[in-house]
């Protein structure tokens, strides 16, 4: 690993080699926010996926690139004269300190779920921070992600279930609310199965699978379990089976269109079976 003085020596050759791009190169000399914020999103989950992957080889090249949008952003910011790295590192370095009572402070905190409620309170207090509790949620976060956080942050005021066992009641209670509208649904659509499949799927079922999934996120949540890791390992899981699927189709010159049901779920068990060990 690196020292310290070879780590701020890194960081101030990258800030040089910005200063260069931003006056030489046509195209970083080109950038805007609004024309680096696409490419943002694009690394941030790049990121994600490597971390998913558990590749720290991916993680270590994907951060650098984050990091280079980040260095990009500040040198735009010095260029305007609004800010520079060093008052995003000072905001940061304050704000961590601001937040971190326990460490810095007076406060006591026993285990992360002790920081988790004091940082709700600390924010509350902050200058220019949230000014309700769930206030501080980006709109434009993805909705399985907001749902996680707008939970984590009700609870950690104590709006939450005594009983973490408590949720599989609520978790029943949409399950038979969202099948009672889909009845109703189908009854009022007339025609074959096929015409009853194509015109459902109304507000008011929208509504209640919404609802079905909030409640499952929160069980996720009170046992521990990031739903957005849970979902995007089931994602990987059924990719690597399906293609292996494909790959044995392929093997008997078959095409996946050509074949039955049947003959494809034969296929499944045997990649569940193979594939066990990966999994």
């Amino acid at each position: 690993m690196s020292s310290r003085e070879e780590k701020l020596a890194a960081f101030g050759r990258l800030l040089d080699i910005m200063d260069d791009l931003r006056e030489k190169c046509p195209w970083d000399r080109k950038q805007t926010f609004d024309s680096l914020r696409q490419n943002t999103i694009e690394e941030t989950y790049e990121l994600a996926t490597a971390i998913s992957r558990h590749d720290m080889n991916e993680i270590s090249k994907e951060l650098g690139d984050v990091l280079l949008h980040v260095v990009f952003y500040a040198k735009m910011g010095s260029e305007t004269g609004d800010f520079d790295i060093a008052d995003v590192c000072n905001r940061l370095c304050d704000k961590l300190i601001f937040r971190h009572p326990h460490v810095y402070g007076d406060e006591a905190a026993k285990n992360a779920e002790d920081v988790s409620k004091l940082w709700e309170q600390v924010k509350l207090k902050e200058k220019g921070g949230n000014k309700t509790v769930l206030g501080g949620i980006p709109d434009s976060l993805p909705s399985l992600v907001k749902a996680y956080r707008i939970q984590d942050k009700a609870a950690n005021v104590g709006f939450d279930w005594k009983n973490k066992e408590d949720v599989w009641a609520k978790v029943k209670e949409e399950i038979a609310e969202f099948e009672a509208e889909l009845r109703k649904e189908s009854a009022n659509i007339d025609g074959s199965p096929e015409n009853v499949s194509a015109n459902m799927g109304g507000s008011h079922m929208t509504e209640e699978f919404g609802d079905l999934l909030f409640s499952l996120i929160n069980a996720a949540r009170l046992y521990k379990i990031r739903p957005d890791n849970a979902l995007e390992q089931t994602n990987l899981k059924f990719i690597r089976r399906f293609n292996y699927i494909e790959a044995k189709a392929k093997e008997q010159g078959r095409e996946l269109k050509d074949m039955t049901l049947a003959e494809m779920d034969a296929l499944w068990e045997r990649a569940k079976t193979d594939m066990e060990a990966g999994d």
